[in-house]
């Protein structure tokens, strides 16, 4: 427990770890609150515009700044990244940051995020991009203005947004998938053909089921990727969307269990950090125990509502806190077309067309898993998330029909 004149830390200072900060003053902890980013920005910014508007340039970039309670009630340290965690038997948490100063705190929130994945050897080549911060947002854009031709390497969201942003901005596009089409880890096999029809409709190359040889350089800069097949791709720019890696390497030694990810109890407590750690966002892997698995969840929705309830945990227990089970919700816009999924996805889910029709472009695909309901995917009908969310809740196969 934390008592009223303890210090809590919170290591991250996007969306999880701010949500963390207000979740710590709304619980009615008065104590000393350490904010640590290793960004330099304050306000930090959304991510989920980076990949869309701030790329196509349809929003100024302080609209994409999380907005801010004023005074924001805590101590912010930017631009200094936590490198250690030392968890003494009987005295407070310590922390390491790059500077050498060392935060104590009686209690931490880790809510560090991810990092993007790279393709070895090609990080410092000109006109090679991830797209993680407002920095890679910002260089991508810059290069893209001189563009006429881009590559992109994975088929997640990233890359299915980057793509779609970049035909909006006119550019010759392939999009290259090491599956049998885009989106297939997240949505399945059936759902990631209709993902590949539209973006062949909206004028992006495909090429799926190969994955990247190399990617050369010419004149100081990238000029082409070569695929598995032996084809030759000549491009401009290359943006890399093949997943991240959450951001734990500072908690190495520290004793808590790592696997991708901070592996948490149902309540989002830290193993290993006997009640004084908790883990929030993209980097917590925790126990859900509606579905019955460990999850890692990477969406805005999920890093608001879990840095709540890791709050929680931390400042009442996990008995007092319970288990943390949402229905989980992320979207995704490309091409005009609106994604969104609500639950839970597996290889091997039984998926079906519950509502509507893919050829009209408004359905809800249902995921099945041993009988019971467990996911959903509303494609341009956002008035069906909320009753397919309820039913997933509730245990129902399907919600009441649309009057």
């Amino acid at each position: 427990m934390i008592g009223a004149d303890d210090t809590v830390a919170v290591v991250g200072a996007s969306l999880a770890g701010v949500r963390a900060v207000q979740a710590l003053r709304r619980e009615g902890h008065p104590g000393r609150v350490v904010l640590i980013g290793a960004e330099e920005h304050w306000p930090p910014f959304d991510r989920p515009p980076l990949s869309k508007q701030i790329l196509t340039g349809a929003w100024d970039e302080d609209k994409a700044r999380l907005r801010l309670p004023d005074p924001f009630d805590a101590e912010v340290v930017t631009g200094r990244r936590a490198i250690g965690l030392t968890l003494a038997p009987d005295g407070p948490a310590s922390i390491g940051l790059d500077d050498g100063t060392v935060v104590e705190a009686a209690g931490v929130v880790v809510a560090t995020g991810a990092t993007a994945r790279t393709i070895p050897g090609t990080e410092a080549t000109p006109g090679v991009h991830v797209l993680r911060s407002i920095d890679d947002a910002r260089a991508l854009r810059a290069d893209l203005a001189d563009a006429r031709r881009v590559v992109v390497v994975g088929g997640g969201f990233i890359g299915c947004e980057v793509a779609s942003s970049c035909r909006a901005l006119g550019l010759d596009t392939t999009l290259v998938e090491a599956l049998d089409s885009p989106l297939t880890r997240v949505l399945g096999p059936a759902m990631g053909k209709m993902a590949t029809t539209l973006h062949e409709s909206n004028g992006v190359e495909m090429r799926l089921g190969v994955g990247v040889r190399a990617i050369e350089r010419g004149a100081g800069r990238v000029e082409r990727v070569v695929l598995d097949d032996g084809e030759v791709l000549e491009t401009d720019v290359v943006v890399v969307g093949i997943g991240v890696r959450p951001e734990t390497r500072w908690l190495e030694g520290s004793g808590l269990a790592l696997d991708d990810g901070v592996v948490c109890d149902a309540a989002c407590v830290a193993v290993g950090s006997a009640g004084r750690v908790v883990a929030a966002g993209d980097v917590a892997r925790w126990h859900h125990e509606r579905f019955g698995t460990s999850m890692r969840v990477e969406h805005w929705t999920n890093a608001t509502e879990q840095a709540a309830h890791a709050v929680k945990a931390l400042l009442h227990g996990a008995d007092a806190a319970g288990p943390f089970t949402p229905v989980p919700y992320f979207w995704s816009d490309q091409h005009g077309t609106k994604f969104q999924f609500v639950g839970s996805s597996a290889p091997g889910d039984d998926v079906d067309v519950a509502e509507g029709a893919i050829e009209d472009g408004k359905f809800v695909a249902a995921y099945r898993r041993d009988g019971r309901t467990v996911g959903a995917l509303c494609v341009n009908w956002p008035a069906r998330t909320i009753p397919w969310t309820n039913a997933i809740a509730e245990g129902r196969e399907a919600p009441p029909p649309k009057t």
